[in-house]
């Protein structure tokens, strides 16, 4: 999840999902409230502990915090120098999630089939937002991570492209590289506030509306393909606005790999791809949500 989560384009929530921890993540994250506090004044932290099922979030916390930390810069560079691999296999993963969570859909009828092409339209479209000026004040800091976290559980939708939308994600990658805690431990302050509202807004809608919610999370799925499609050019005549470190932002047009300006890497590309397909398929097959559960 920590290593998707650094990926602009890739949801660390479509991990959780396919992995088979998402209802146990939300569960565990909306158990933490007042009533574990209570708990710990009257019964003690060790049943608060396993009240909020502290063990699996600690040790989920651990490893997204310990891949942002160790795989941020080795990502950023293959984002860099190979951006068209990285896709293709981050393209093969999603393009794979869309069947894996779409098949949990039991019921297909026309209201269904409408609200997952009104999400699949929504995703496309928030995939096609220009980047706005960031800013590095710190109110803003803790805004964008109250609303970047949102994005973060949800499959399909990315917290690191939010983050690059509001014009704060090499703000915040850059803070972690320079280990900035005052900026890291406001950003973070956001991503608590804002996880634990939106999550149980997100338990209520898997408790209650199952089937719909399903439905709009394989369609944040598919429309996120867009993002990802391997193979893009430059569109316009100038980019959109230059950082201070001289690197420009440019609107970006899919195209086919016969019209790629570069190295389209055709036969690498496709095998990565089949790679990221083949992991969903493999998760399916040894029905890992089921082995998590019972953990």
């Amino acid at each position: 999840m920590g290593a998707a989560d650094i990926v602009p384009g890739v949801s660390g929530g479509t991990i959780a999902f396919i992995t088979g921890i998402y209802d146990r993540l939300l569960g565990a994250i909306n158990s933490v409230n007042l009533s574990a506090l209570k708990t710990v004044k009257n019964i003690g932290l060790h049943a608060a502990w396993k009240q909020i099922d502290g063990t699996f979030l600690l040790a989920l916390f651990l490893g997204i915090i310990s891949s942002i930390l160790i795989l941020s810069k080795p990502i950023l560079f293959l984002l860099e120098n190979h951006p068209v691999l990285i896709w293709s296999f981050f393209f093969g993963l999603v393009l794979a999630s869309v069947w894996l969570v779409g098949r949990q859909i039991q019921d297909y009828r026309v209201t269904n089939i409408v609200i997952f092409c009104l999400a699949a339209a929504l995703a496309y479209w928030i995939t096609t937002l220009n980047v706005l000026q960031g800013s590095d004040n710190l109110v803003y800091i803790f805004l964008a991570g109250t609303i970047a976290i949102c994005a973060m559980i949800l499959p399909g939708i990315s917290g690191a492209f939010i983050l690059l939308i509001l014009g704060v994600y090499q703000i915040i990658i850059n803070a972690i590289h320079d280990r900035d805690m005052k900026m890291i431990a406001v950003f973070g302050l956001g991503c608590v506030v804002g996880l634990l509202s939106f999550s149980r807004l997100l338990k209520w809608l898997l408790n209650n509306k199952r089937t719909q919610t399903l439905a709009v999370l394989t369609g944040f799925l598919l429309g996120s393909l867009n993002k990802i499609w391997p193979w893009k050019n430059k569109f316009g005549n100038s980019p959109l606005y230059v950082h201070s470190d001289g690197r420009e932002e440019w609107v970006m047009r899919p195209v086919l790999p016969s019209n790629f300006e570069g190295d389209s890497q055709l036969v690498f590309a496709l095998l990565l791809f089949a790679v990221g397909i083949m992991i969903i398929l493999l998760m399916s097959r040894f029905e890992i949500k089921n082995k998590l559960k019972d953990y």
